[in-house]
């Protein structure tokens, strides 16, 4: 029941009894009480040791509890112990102590961008818009939160300066096209060349050169020239296709002809080796009849050269018959690798045509003589006679 309610006989908790209500009790008085029951003698003014041993021991529990702490997997922690650096914890459950040490979480995992752009003065005294990334990640946590200020902004500074030095060495041409990874390259080394004095506790992970640009009145020139460089590239692509298309083959007919000059060498040497012998052997028989020897040599030599010709030998002396001429055999025998000779004669007994594949000569004072290069058997008589 509340104190003031009917029937609780005046009595308040400040102690006065009649339900007069003279206002809230005095404050040394409610100390003095709760004195008395922590063990005090209610004679004095303040709390007693057990009461002070009591909050001290309150404070403490509640002091080493909020000590406690978590670093995330991909943090590291800076302890500072009265503003000193003492030392960097890992990911985990860890405790520091309230007021005195202080830890700040650093991210190191996370890979950061960095973004630089800019209008530059290239080497060739030319303007070209360049935008760069950079890409870094903090290495050293207590470098990164106390070696300067703002590190990013010192990082921003250092890839500004470096990107307006390797551009201002470098040709328009080579920022616009072939270059590019050179001019990366360059600006990397910049950086880290910058950067490492100042310790800022990051490492540059990779720099990313966007494509540059020419300034707007110049843009369609510099597009044409891009395409030109880029033709000459598919030019000279196309050019080595057909080197390695064509070498083989050259290659191979080199091997080809060589083949074919061994293979004639070789069947040159044969022939001579086969004449050397035929004369060798013919030696023997031209010594013993030389008249006969030398017209056989005479008729051969006749019959092969004629042998290869189309022309026909008429008897003129004849009685005028008519004539009986092949000329197709004969123009077909002009498209032919090996042509049959033919010739045509006239009796002078009969007058009719003869055509054989043995011309006939009947001249005056000479003995009858085939092409063939055998002799009639009167001359063959009478020479072995002689």
């Amino acid at each position: 029941m509340a104190w003031n309610e009917p029937g609780n006989k005046g009595n308040d908790p400040w102690g006065n009894k009649g339900g007069n209500d003279k206002g809230p009790p005095d404050m040394d008085e409610v100390f003095r009480n709760l004195s008395k029951r922590f063990g005090g003698k209610g004679g004095g003014s303040g709390f007693s040791i057990g009461a002070v041993v009591i909050v001290l021991a309150i404070a403490v529990a509640v002091w080493a509890f909020s000590g406690f702490y978590t670093i995330k997997e991909a943090e590291r922690g800076v302890v500072l112990r009265f503003g000193q650096h003492v030392g960097d914890v890992g990911a985990g459950l860890h405790w520091k102590a309230t007021f005195i040490d202080s830890v700040t979480p650093v991210d190191i995992s996370s890979v950061r961008s960095l973004p630089a752009s800019g209008s530059m003065l290239t080497g060739d005294e030319n303007v070209v818009q360049v935008e760069l990334d950079v890409q870094y990640k903090v290495t050293n946590a207590y470098q990164f939160l106390f070696s300067a200020v703002d590190p990013r902004s010192s990082l921003s500074e250092a890839t500004d300066s470096a990107l307006r030095y390797v551009v201002g060495h470098s040709n328009m041409d080579d920022i616009l096209t072939t270059g590019r990874a050179q001019i990366r390259d360059d600006t990397w080394a910049e950086i880290e060349r910058i950067v490492k004095p100042y310790n800022l506790g990051v490492t540059i992970v990779d720099v990313n050169f966007l494509p540059a640009r020419p300034p707007e009145e110049v843009k369609e020139a510099f597009d044409d020239a891009i395409a030109a460089q880029e033709d000459e590239q598919t030019y000279i692509r196309q050019a080595e296709a057909y080197e390695r298309e064509i070498e083989p083959k050259a290659r191979g007919q080199v091997q080809r002809i060589s083949e074919d000059a061994r293979a004639y060498k070789e069947q040159v040497v044969q022939d001579a080796e086969g004449a050397v012998a035929r004369f060798e052997k013919l030696l023997p028989e031209y010594k013993q009849a030389p008249e006969v020897t030398r017209n056989r040599l005479y008729l051969d030599a006749m019959q092969d050269v004629y042998s290869h010709t189309s022309k026909v030998l008429v008897d003129t002396k004849s009685n005028g018959n008519l004539l009986y001429l092949p000329l197709d055999k004969l123009l077909s025998g002009q498209h032919t690798a090996t042509p049959s000779p033919t010739s045509a004669a006239t009796d002078s007994h009969g007058g009719d045509p003869v055509t054989n594949f043995g011309m006939k000569s009947r001249n005056a004072g000479d003995s009858d003589t085939s092409i063939s290069g055998r002799l009639p058997r009167e001359d063959r008589t009478r020479q072995g006679r002689e």
